[in-house]
């Protein structure tokens, strides 16, 4: 017999997005509806990913009762059906700054609770007014699906095991900054002899999926590390530039960024790991970024949990970036939130 619980969990999770995907494997997703949207880095060229990087750092320097009156009253809906601090501040945050109102639609606080639809949400939010709508939800696919019933930009803040786009960009505009101050310009070679390691959990994180799929576009060879339980082979399949290296101090020491992931209890699914093996194996100490690392830069999209993918002193310490990436979120989210808001059907933004 079929409780009203177990329809309400069957109405959230179906038909509106695809479930949750096998990491690695292809999401069946359509090109974005809206000129404005960003459902993953690979709607995004070269060119516009520059152009957003010129606009985080201009919209970053201009007078703020002036950057306040871009987008003026204009009505942004945040939808998050995971909790997050990072994304959903720097993205509220960033429209804000540039005069917009924001309202957030969580699943604790909204019908979503009472098993509406993704579907019903969007059109309702939309029939409020909402002009563009940030999304972050459990299922691979959500974002694509939401632009298209409801025709509204949309910006992925996260879908499932499927990718972070705006993640991947905070993360790019801290890497140039690290390794290229001033630069002004970006390409596809821009990153040519530059390794970057991504250690933890790959197996369930969008962070590193987006930023797999981003950086060797510019040149970056990505190094993964991990054990296979966290990493399998297959995670080279995304595409060119990403090699696997089980041993940690190899890795850093062949990393001029070196970036860390947590363990993502939430989606280990019964995978069990014997964490002193884990923090013997892959642990950022200060001794290991010290002897292997030392000129290093260390990110970390959070949240950190210290004492176990890295120790206070390292998240705390010189080398780290971590608190870069979040001040970087805001600015790349305004960007992106303007963008969103004054491109055109055409394509061009106005």
């Amino acid at each position: 017999m079929t409780t009203l619980r177990q329809s309400i969990q069957a109405s959230r999770n179906r038909p509106d997005a695809l479930p949750v995907s096998a990491p690695f494997s292809a999401v069946a997703t359509h090109a974005p509806v809206h000129p404005g949207s960003v459902l993953g880095v690979a709607d995004l060229t070269l060119e516009q990913i520059d152009h957003i990087l010129a606009r985080a750092s201009f919209l970053t320097a201009e007078d703020p009762l002036q950057r306040a009156h871009r987008l003026a009253k204009r009505k942004i809906a945040l939808l998050f059906y995971e909790s997050s601090t990072r994304t959903r501040t720097s993205f509220e945050l960033a429209a804000k700054a540039l005069g917009a109102d924001t309202t957030l639609v969580s699943n604790l606080s909204s019908s979503i609770e009472k098993g509406e639809s993704l579907k019903d949400t969007g059109l309702t939010l939309r029939a409020l007014g909402a002009e563009a709508i940030l999304l972050r939800h459990p299922n691979s696919g959500a974002p694509w699906l939401l632009e298209q019933v409801t025709g509204l930009p949309v910006l992925n803040a996260g879908d499932g095991m499927h990718e972070h786009p705006s993640q991947a960009l905070l993360d790019l505009r801290t890497i140039l900054a690290c390794l290229q101050p001033g630069s002004s310009s970006m390409h596809a070679r821009t990153l040519d002899g530059v390794t970057v390691s991504i250690t933890g959990d790959i197996l369930h994180s969008r962070v590193a999926r987006s930023n797999m799929l981003l950086l060797p576009r510019l040149g970056a060879r990505v190094l993964l590390c991990g054990p296979e339980a966290l990493l399998p082979a297959v995670a080279t399949r995304i595409g060119p530039g990403i090699e696997i290296e089980r041993d940690f101090e190899r890795a850093l020491a062949s990393s001029q960024i070196v970036m860390m992931l947590r363990i993502q209890a939430e989606r280990l699914a019964g995978l069990q790991l014997d964490l002193d093996e884990y923090r013997n194996s892959y642990q950022l100490t200060a001794e290991r970024l010290a002897a292997f690392a030392p000129k290093a830069h260390l990110l970390h999209p959070g949240p950190i949990i210290r004492g176990l993918e890295l120790t206070a002193e390292v998240a705390d310490g010189p080398q780290s970036r971590i608190l870069d990436q979040v001040s970087n979120g805001v600015a790349i989210r305004m960007a992106l939130v303007e963008r969103a808001l004054t491109a055109s059907r055409s394509g061009v933004t106005q």
